[in-house]
């Protein structure tokens, strides 16, 4: 069994190609920049480069791209985005109209021109199946599984923090367990909008597994924990 892991963070994404006749210690791993630093990075040299920038693709994690997009507002340059993309930054997209970023149609930003396209996602298997290969690794798996941080598609005016809260809150009642945050692809609950574009971004016909990273984190640490007991570290 060979399962894809990426944790998608605001600074790095951390990537295990888990094979379980392989020791997890030999398992292969990369820890490569997180997709916002990457999507930030890009923003930035169109501002060197004095463009516009055009965000397409699709909700991903904010962060460095939030910032960067800011930035780019405030040297006196444009930051339009389709309604998917402008998602990363507010679930509200008046409140994304209000920070200066203007949305855009998809079918007006196949027709834009002199700005300088950024596409957005949470995950990119094929930059991730280019950098094993560079390596000599055939990227094949039996599954995937991802996790994001996702506060919730909140009500307009909502607190994104109490949504989350109110959540996390109604699931751990419901099943008392940090797995109760994992869900398969056609499992994810609508509010979730981050995790599913995460999931939509697996272009592959294995199964695909998405969690929230701090209680991934949490269920984690307690199975190292249970490990360590049974062997009487």
């Amino acid at each position: 069994m060979r399962i894809l892991a990426i944790d998608v963070g605001t600074g790095t994404q951390d990537i295990l190609l888990f094979d379980s006749e392989v020791e997890v210690e030999n398992c292969l791993q990369m820890v490569m920049p997180s997709p916002t630093v990457l999507v930030a990075q890009q923003i930035k040299d169109a501002t060197a480069r004095g463009e516009d920038v055009l965000l397409t693709g699709t909700i991903m994690g904010g962060g460095p791209c939030n910032w960067a997009a800011n930035d780019h507002l405030r040297a006196g340059y444009r930051v339009l985005a389709t309604p998917s993309a402008a998602q990363s930054f507010n679930d509200d997209l008046a409140e994304v109209e209000k920070s200066g970023i203007h949305v855009v149609t998809d079918a007006d930003a196949m027709y834009l021109e002199n700005v300088a396209r950024i596409a957005m996602r949470d995950v990119d298997l094929d930059a991730v199946r280019g950098a094993f290969a560079s390596f000599g690794v055939d990227l094949r798996f039996d599954a995937v599984a991802v996790a994001v941080f996702d506060h919730g598609n909140a009500p307009p005016g909502y607190s994104d923090r109490l949504f989350r809260f109110e959540f996390l809150a109604e699931r751990l009642k419901a099943f008392n367990s940090p797995a109760a945050f994992a869900f398969m692809r056609d499992q994810i609950p609508a509010r979730l909008t981050r995790m599913r574009a995460a999931a939509n971004d697996v272009e592959t016909d294995a199964p695909v597994l998405v969690m929230d990273t701090a209680p991934a984190a949490v269920l984690g640490t307690r199975r190292i924990r249970d490990g360590c007991a049974r062997r009487g570290a």
